[in-house]
């Protein structure tokens, strides 16, 4: 039998967030920090178990949880997940191939 309460370490994640007009500059700077900015809101990549927490703490330091939105989408790693994109797709160098 499975304990649990086994911690899972996940290392890849997305991060999309809907701010308010006078925060958003700074999300998009911790999120930069952390991961590989994909399209306008949305960020991807891998990122430590660490990281991740920093990631979160520092997003919570600069949000308003009575306004904003963030959701993080947090994977065992970036090849256990299919992605299709229909429509223009900005190209930003990274390929995710699966």
């Amino acid at each position: 039998m499975a304990n649990k309460n086994k911690k899972i370490n996940y290392n890849y994640a997305f991060v999309f967030y809907d701010i308010g007009e006078k925060r958003v500059n700074k999300v998009f700077k911790v999120c930069k920090k952390y991961l590989t900015h994909f399209q306008k809101s949305v960020f991807r990549g891998e990122v430590t178990p660490s990281k991740l927490l920093s990631l979160k703490n520092d997003l919570e330091k600069v949000i308003d949880k009575g306004e904003d939105f963030v959701c993080i989408i947090k994977l065992m790693n970036g090849n256990v997940f299919g992605e299709e994109i229909i429509g223009k797709s900005e190209d930003n160098g990274e390929s995710l191939i699966i």
